[in-house]
């Protein structure tokens, strides 16, 4: 299932309040971000914002901790919701499988191997769950060998959502795109 009506109906506010977007876009290798179950609507409009930014998708798996006409989202995303291509799933079941024949990389903070330290190709999948309780555990222990993590150097207990996808993400297209 592609972008939810609420998703919907923000790219076409967007479209109706656009910026020039009359740059042409370069198709490029990328990898997929997907947010399982966010929770907190600035983190999941600004990611959704970064993906546009980096013409890569996002995949929003449920259920939200909110609803995706929230204003915060909204705000977070700015104009730039016609920039993003968005797929939203019912369930991690329902990503699963669709998807689950692909390359998926699972994060958390309690795994060794860091992001810097694997290869990326175009078309994986970089999974991060829900700002309370991250992805499932079965998740991280059926793709134990797929995980990664950013490391943590001070004495803060986590990253911040927004702030890990985009970590992420760049490290992924340095690899792709350099």
């Amino acid at each position: 299932m592609t972008s939810g009506t609420s998703f919907g109906r923000m790219k076409a506010d967007a479209k109706a309040a656009a910026v020039d977007h009359s740059r042409p876009r370069v198709a490029e290798p990328c990898v997929n971000i997907v947010l399982v179950e966010p929770q907190i609507p600035p983190n999941t409009g600004a990611i959704a914002r970064l993906c546009g930014a980096a013409a890569c998708p996002l995949h929003i798996v449920g259920p939200m901790g909110f609803k995706a006409s929230d204003r915060y989202l909204k705000r977070a995303g700015l104009d730039y919701w016609d920039s993003v291509d968005i797929t939203t799933y019912d369930n991690l079941e329902s990503f699963i499988q669709r998807h689950g024949d692909g390359v998926l990389w699972v994060t958390s903070k309690r795994v060794e191997r860091r992001h810097t330290d694997v290869e990326f190709s175009p078309g994986d999948f970089v999974l991060f769950g829900h700002e309370i309780d991250g992805l499932p555990k079965e998740l991280l222990t059926e793709h134990a060998d797929h995980s990664i993590t950013i490391p943590i150097l001070g004495q803060v207990r986590s990253h911040n959502l927004a702030c890990a996808a985009s970590i992420v993400l760049y490290e992924a297209l340095r690899q792709l795109r350099d």
